[in-house]
Formats: structure tokens, C-alpha cells, sequence
């Protein structure tokens, strides 16, 4: 079966026909939720992104809850892209295996080129993630997981991947939380370059939402880090 909406397609497979016989698998990530292979599908160099079972939980249950997860997230990618922001594209959704097989992007990590850009790209970089951020919440989307691991740069463009945990919602709240872990990345992972690239990441932010609402998010983000600190301290 297959849904359409803003010229995309996705093909949703429960059945029947199966993927064609696959060239080349490599695993390239492993993590807690699914487990992410560089694949080629009909001539494509693809991500697959597999969900696996979990033992712990009553079959029936960890099947829908996979389902739901696995068209959840490839329903997200398609709703940022309508938003305007560079995602994968989506070939194929199979539930039955569970597995989203997306366009494998060819880029660098922007972890790995803030360490190594000079402060005008690096700056051009973080202003153009505040914007594509700003793009996801204009539109009502929650990342969920902003981290600079899950931004490709391709050339001029900047790819948002792993949509697992994004959401809708037009609270405040969770608009704070997903500008306080970016914010936290930078100043971690980043902590030589945290100061700036948090400038030009609000900046760009701030550009796409508004002056008014761009405070009142990075006052939530405040308070949020406020509660978290006083959470320990206790």
C-alpha cells in the first residue's frame, strides 16, 4: 500500500512482494532501538534502519510497538522535508521487517567539521542548523535528538537525520528541550567552540521563528536547566 502527499510516495510494504536480493550489507551503527546497515537496493546506495525484536516484551506488543515506531519516524522525515528542511529520502517503509530503507547521504558529520572548519564555517554551519531547526518547529516538529551527530553536511546543504524520537507538538516545553540538548552538545562536545556556535545557531534559530518567540524558547530552555541542576543538587 503507498500514501502521497507533497509529491512523495511511500511505499508501505506488509506483504507479498519482497525487497530484491541484497549486493552489499555493513553494519554502521548499533544502537539500543535499531541497528542502522550501508545497503544497496535496486542500484542505490541506501541506509537500512532496522528495528529488531525484543525479548523482553510480549511479542504481539513489541510487533506493534516496532510498527508504530518504524512508520512513525519515516512519516516524520516526510512531514520535516515538507517543512523545507534536507532529510533522507525515504525509498521504502516494510513492516514485516520492520525497516525503513532511506537514501544513504555523502557527507561528513558537522561533529566532525566544527572541530576542523575555520570560524566562518563553522559559524555558517551552526547559524544553518538554528534555521533548519527553526524550520521543524514553525512546522510543529520536535526533533527530539539534536545532537551534531545527527547532522549531515553535504556540500552547501545540511541533511537532519534520525527522526526516532521526534514528535508534533507546539508546546514551549518541548521546543525548550530540543534547544537545550544542542546547546549542551555544544558546550560538551564542542566546549572549545560552545559560545560561538550557540550564538550562531540562535541566530539562525531566531531568524525562521521570530525575535519574540525565539526568547521565549531560550527562556524555557533556562528554566528547564534550572530544574534539571536544582533535580541533582537534591
Amino acid at each position: 500500500m503507498s500514501s502521497q502527499d507533497g509529491g512523495l510516495t511511500l511505499w508501505t510494504y506488509l506483504g507479498g512482494e519482497r525487497m530484491p536480493e541484497r549486493l552489499v550489507t555493513k553494519l554502521i551503527q548499533k544502537g539500543a532501538e535499531a541497528e542502522l546497515f550501508l545497503d544497496e537496493w535496486h542500484g542505490l546506495k541506501v541506509v537500512r534502519k532496522v528495528r529488531r525484536p525484543k525479548r523482553y516484551r510480549a511479542s504481539s506488543l513489541d510487533l506493534e510497538i516496532r510498527q508504530t515506531r518504524t512508520a512513525h519516524e519515516a512519516w516524520m522525515i516526510h512531514e520535516a522535508k515538507k517543512a523545507g528542511v534536507s532529510t533522507p529520502l525515504i525509498y521504502l517503509v516494510d513492516l514485516e521487517t520492520n525497516e525503513i530503507i532511506m537514501q544513504y547521504i555523502e557527507g561528513r558529520r558537522l561533529r566532525e567539521l566544527i572541530e576542523n572548519a575555520d570560524s566562518n564555517v563553522r559559524t555558517r554551519l551552526c547559524r544553518g542548523l538554528g534555521e533548519a531547526v527553526g524550520k521543524l518547529h514553525n512546522s510543529g516538529i520536535i526533533h527530539g535528538d539534536l545532537t551534531t551527530s545527527n547532522v549531515i553536511i553535504d556540500g552547501s546543504k545540511i541533511f537532519l537525520i534520525d527522526f526516532g524520537l521526534a514528535e508534533y507538538s507546539e508546546e514551549l516545553e518541548k521546543k525548550g528541550v530540543d534547544l537545550l540538548l544542542a546547546e549542551r552538545v555544544f558546550y560538551s562536545t564542542h566546549h572549545a567552540y560552545g559560545a560561538s556556535c550557540k550564538e550562531a545557531f540562535m541566530e539562525g534559530y531566531e531568524k525562521l521563528v521570530g525575535s519574540d518567540v525565539a526568547r521565549r524558547v531560550e527562556g524555557r530552555v533556562r528554566d528547564i536547566a534550572r530544574r534539571g541542576r536544582y533535580a541533582v543538587e537534591r
